[in-house]
C-alpha cells in the first residue's frame, strides 16, 4: 500500500478532483498554502495499492499543468519604486509516494 501526496495549484483542483471520481480514485482534499508564493494550493491524500500508483500519477500528470505568471517578489518599495515583477513557472503538481505500513477504512 502507498500514500500519494499530491500538491497542486488551486486552478487545477476541480478538474483533478473530477478526474479522480471518473477513475474511481478515492482522495482526501486539503486546502493548503504554498510557502514560496504564498498562494493557495490543494493537497490530495490518496491511499492506493502498490500496483495502482502509476495510474494515480498519470491522472495527476494529465490534469495538472504548469504555467507562467508574473509575480512581485515583495511589496516593499526600494526607494520610490516597487520591485519589478518576475516571471515564474507555477502549477503542475508535486507528488510524494510513501510506503504505508497499515491502511484501514471504516
Amino acid at each position: 500500500m502507498k500514500l500519494v501526496i499530491a500538491i497542486v495549484q488551486r486552478e487545477d483542483t476541480n478538474k483533478l478532483q473530477h478526474a479522480f471520481i471518473e477513475n474511481n480514485i478515492r482522495a482526501t482534499k486539503l486546502s493548503t498554502t504554498g510557502g514560496f508564493l504564498s498562494q493557495g494550493n490543494t493537497t490530495f491524500l490518496i491511499g492506493t495499492p502498490d500496483d495502482e500508483v502509476n495510474e494515480v500519477l498519470d491522472v495527476i500528470k494529465k490534469q495538472s499543468k504548469a504555467r507562467e505568471e508574473l509575480v512581485q517578489p515583495n511589496l516593499i518599495p526600494t526607494g520610490m519604486e516597487l520591485n519589478p515583477s518576475v516571471k515564474v513557472t507555477v502549477g503542475g503538481a508535486t507528488c510524494f509516494v510513501v510506503n504505508v505500513d497499515e491502511f484501514k477504512r471504516f
